[in-house]
């Protein structure tokens, strides 16, 4: 008897799960959950096997790869029946037209993916950049990082995206990780944590999917997993308080999506060598029943090295779907891992009740994001809409909050307007608009590496290190001739030390005799425009150093400072 009941139990949460979606849009009724179970039923029930299978894969579309590329991927949007696509680069105008086109071309609406991580502007380079997760993670007030998720949300929406591939919930603690990095909120777990759900939750209370990434945890490597497989060796202890963490936070808190990494986690995997996104003891066993998560479960793009390397297209896919994956991203194989797949619940090593999980998974959370009823988006205006005023505004509030104070001994800040500056750009990168600005309420006299010995003694010189900001993982550290310079103006100057670059290129930077130091942890327009406005005392300055960058710079630090004028 014991037993019926128990398989009546087992029935009934199966079914039941079927029916659940991790993401439910505010202010949901009853009565709309019952509408779209309906939906989801109907739509199942009238879909193939084939067209089934096809909801599990989400394909790449490039506009900067010729029209045979556009070509392949418009075959198999009808010839496999896909679930989605990852806009890529490059024209956004185009890329709405065949969204528009291929939308109206599915039987079952295709969700629309992107990695906007720091905004559109991560894909197309017409739309306004966004700060990266490090940036964000200096900033107190969790408030704004919600406040620019929302216009991110607001961005995807325009150009008919459903799903933010954001935002990374990797701590942070390997300052050489080559791919992390500038992408993660920092080294602490709880500011990971806060930062990324005030993220999630800016995109999910305007109609944009979420997805934590990359589980179960990317931040200690020093590997990049688009090129091999990064292996992450600690032990339980440690992965549970670090690694995990931030997944644990956060996996009952809504979020509609988890993206698995290509990485080997030997404590979670025993088999030798085999990654983290076809693992069932970490995405089945771990993800799904231990810690229970109940959304969308995607793979990290399938053509990158980490996997790519080992399995052919197709085995991956099939893989991945086994160990537990609702969705295959960027699948290089369709047609032969939908074939893969359906072999194997031929021989019964996946059931039908599997597929119809995720499948039904899927659906239900496409209604939620309303693409029941899809509505073609218009190109006309797109660069515009993706970059005006509005970002302009809200992302130098960013950047203006973020700015992290970590000395000022001889009170050197704010400027004063009666004092001569003088102020050497060193590093690779721009630096006009920073001394444009600083000169707009401050007298600045630019000297270049090669004058500092005409800079009269007892001076205060600003001297800016300005890193290159075109991409997120271009290398921080401080060359030898710009640490000398530091060095030798630092003898006999007052110095206030700019860090138009991550906070790491402190690391091995002897700031002992520098008098103020400053990170402002980009180098863009933006954020220039906001470093000097906050020098010149136009805006307060409170951001906390996001991570451990050594011994003396550690994370929570930072000095606020107040704004000189008063509004």
């Amino acid at each position: 008897m014991k037993k019926l009941v128990f398989n009546f139990l087992l029935i009934i949460t199966c079914t039941a799960s079927h029916f659940s979606a991790q993401y439910l849009p505010k202010d949901i009724s009853k009565a709309d959950m019952k509408k779209a179970n309906q939906w989801v039923d109907q739509t199942y029930n009238s879909l193939s096997q084939d067209e089934k299978l096809g909801q599990l894969f989400i394909v790449a579309l490039y506009t900067n790869k010729g029209e045979n590329y556009i070509n392949q991927v418009r075959n198999i949007v009808i010839n496999d029946k896909i679930g989605g696509l990852i806009l890529m680069q490059d024209d956004a105008a185009r890329e709405i037209n065949l969204v528009n086109e291929f939308q109206q071309k599915s039987k079952v609406p295709l969700m629309i993916g992107m990695d906007a991580e720091w905004g559109l502007y991560q894909r197309i380079n017409t739309a306004h950049k966004f700060p990266w997760a490090m940036t964000l993670g200096a900033i107190q007030d969790k408030e704004l990082i919600y406040q620019m998720a929302a216009k991110i949300a607001e961005d995807c929406k325009r150009m008919g995206i459903n799903w933010d591939f954001a935002p990374v919930v990797d701590v942070n603690t390997n300052p050489n990780n080559p791919i992390i990095g500038n992408r993660s909120f920092g080294s602490e777990v709880s500011n990971v944590t806060q930062s990324a759900l005030s993220y999630a939750n800016g995109l999910q209370d305007n109609n944009i999917l979420a997805a934590i990434k990359h589980f179960p945890g990317h931040g200690d490597t020093s590997t990049d997993s688009h090129l091999d497989l990064p292996v992450v060796p600690h032990n339980l202890e440690r992965l549970n308080k670090t690694e995990l963490a931030p997944f644990k936070a956060l996996i009952n808190k809504g979020i509609g999506g988890v993206m698995v990494a290509h990485l080997y986690v030997p404590t979670l995997e025993s088999g030798k060598g085999i990654p983290a996104s076809v693992s069932k003891k970490i995405i089945t066993d771990l993800l799904k029943d231990k810690l229970g998560y109940k959304g969308l479960i995607i793979t990290d793009a399938l053509n990158m090295g980490a996997v790519a390397n080992k399995y052919k297209p197709g085995e991956l896919d099939a893989l991945a779907f086994k160990a537990g994956n609702d969705i295959m991203l960027f699948s290089q194989g369709v047609a032969e891992g939908k074939k893969l797949i359906q072999r194997a619940i031929d021989k019964g090593e996946i059931s039908q009740a599997r597929v119809e999980e995720s499948v039904k998974k899927i659906l239900l959370t496409k209604y939620y994001l309303g693409l029941s009823q899809y509505t073609p988006k218009s190109p006309e205006n797109i660069n515009y809409d993706l970059n005006n005023d509005s970002h302009t505004k809200l992302v130098q509030n960013l950047y203006s909050n973020a700015l992290t104070l970590l000395k000022d001994e001889k009170k050197l800040l704010p400027l004063n307007s009666s004092t001569t500056y003088y102020y050497v750009p060193l590093e690779e990168a721009p630096f006009q608009t920073f001394a444009n600005q600083l000169n707009t309420n401050s007298k600045i006299i630019i000297k270049k590496a090669s004058e500092i010995s005409s800079i009269p003694a007892n001076s205060t010189v600003i001297i800016g290190f300005h890193k290159d900001n075109s991409t997120a993982y271009k290398p921080y550290k401080i060359s030898s001739e710009s640490k000398k310079i530091l060095s030798d103006l630092s003898k006999n100057q007052n110095v206030i030390l700019n860090v138009f670059g991550s906070a790491y290129a402190l690391k091995d930077l002897d700031v002992s005799k520098v008098s103020t130091v400053l990170v402002s942890y980009e180098n863009n327009d933006d954020s220039m425009i906001a470093t000097a406005d906050a020098l010149n005392g136009k805006t307060k300055i409170s951001g906390r150093l996001p991570v451990l960058v050594n011994e003396k710079l550690k994370p929570g630090m930072g000095i606020d400072l107040k704004s000189s004028h008063t509004k």
